[in-house]
């Protein structure tokens, strides 16, 4: 048996969820860029989301970001979503985007703000239960800009108030996931600014809050992927955002930057039972398409997950366990590195053909005429993007 047919039925156990918003318009601080064929509401980007599922048979759910995927009957959206092939995932809160929310959303100093905040939450765990959605999650824009604008640690009773009370609201198996930024738009300091904060705060609510890992959202140089083994070891990793970026929150597609961190991330979640149908955390992307197509674009982010995933599979823990154990430097890293050099494209491209799936999904995407067909028929009426 080959060393990669000893990790296929593993891969099989990958699902990688995808974020609603990457199929409608986005763009940057200066300009949000049209496309042709973007989906017009909640429903049309279900039926986007579920056309890279149908490709690539890794993505078998789709995240909600409320309001922008607000809709009267959340119950036929669920069903939509199940004759397309696919389920609704996380449901994602917005405290971002209104006036109110100038100096803060559940940090804020009114009261009355606060609670508003607090009630778009109470909202969204209402939509959770007609979806049947498990994950809640939460970030947040809350901090400030300059030295003395606020109270600092009150900001942080604030916020735990206000997380006891979203907390509280759950029911069933409903988790609360709580990401973290180091700064944007906050750039003093930020009220959830980094994996520690979120973790002192979910701890204090109990054991189904957990904390979200962007991989954007983290200062140059930090090593993500000891944030991963220590949030596992801890039992506190709850989700991941992966994207990619070269300086800041770049929303890039995952991998694209730096393969090789995406790599070590892999393998330390992996190394840490957080990979599988029995681990608890859930994996999403986090990026929006600017330039490039955006259904072509979530296919390649999700093939960059499962090329990096296999790779770190084939990693021979017990040979880079006793070169640890001897203190031989060297012939651990070899072993790590020769594993992120194994070239696994045309096994992935079997293990897909395999498994009915077409061997090049983004080849045989275009060729489906799905891309052209939507351009047609979305002519006319409002495009989707930020904030709608």
């Amino acid at each position: 048996m080959s060393t990669f047919s000893a990790i296929a039925a593993r891969l099989g156990e990958q699902a990688i969820e995808l974020p609603s918003w990457a199929f409608g318009n986005s763009g940057t601080r200066f300009k949000v860029f049209m496309q042709k064929g973007v989906p017009r509401d909640p429903f049309e980007k279900i039926a986007d989301a579920a056309q890279v599922h149908k490709f690539t048979g890794l993505a078998p759910t789709i995240a909600l970001h409320i309001p922008w995927d607000k809709v009267d009957d959340y119950g036929a959206l669920r069903r939509h979503a199940e004759e397309h092939g696919i389920a609704l995932g996380t449901i994602n809160s917005n405290t971002f985007q209104d006036d109110d929310y100038k100096l803060g959303s559940v940090t804020h100093s009114d009261e009355r703000i606060r609670q508003k905040a607090i009630d778009h939450h109470f909202a969204c765990i209402d939509i959770m239960h007609a979806t049947g959605s498990r994950d809640l999650k939460i970030w947040l824009a809350d901090g400030t800009n300059y030295p003395g604008q606020d109270d600092m640690r009150a900001r942080q009773d604030r916020l735990a108030d206000s997380l006891r009370k979203i907390y509280d609201r759950l029911a069933g198996q409903q988790r609360l996931v709580l990401e973290y930024k180091f700064f944007e738009p906050a750039f003093y300091h930020t009220d959830v600014p980094d994996w520690g904060t979120a973790y002192a705060q979910v701890m204090a609510l109990g054991d189904r809050a957990v904390v979200c890992l962007d991989t954007g959202h983290h200062a140059p140089g930090t090593n993500i992927e000891f944030i991963v083994a220590t949030l596992l070891r801890l039992g506190k990793l709850g989700s991941f955002d992966f994207n990619s970026r070269f300086y800041a929150d770049d929303d890039l597609i995952v991998g694209a930057a730096d393969p090789f961190q995406l790599f070590r991330i892999l393998f330390e979640v992996i190394r840490g039972g957080g990979y599988g149908r029995q681990s608890q955390v859930a994996f999403m992307l986090d990026q929006c398409h600017n330039i490039e197509d955006k259904i072509p674009g979530q296919i390649r982010s999700v093939l960059n997950v499962q090329e990096m995933t296999a790779r770190a599979l084939l990693v021979d823990r017990v040979a880079l366990e006793a070169a640890q154990r001897e203190g031989n430097v060297l012939r651990a890293n070899e072993i790590f590195m020769d594993a992120f050099y194994t070239d696994v494209r045309r096994d992935l491209s079997e293990w897909r053909e395999s498994r009915g799936l077409p061997a090049k999904p983004l080849a045989a995407y275009a060729a489906s005429g799905y891309a052209e067909r939507i351009v047609r028929d979305r002519a006319i009426g409002k495009q989707a993007g930020w904030g709608a």
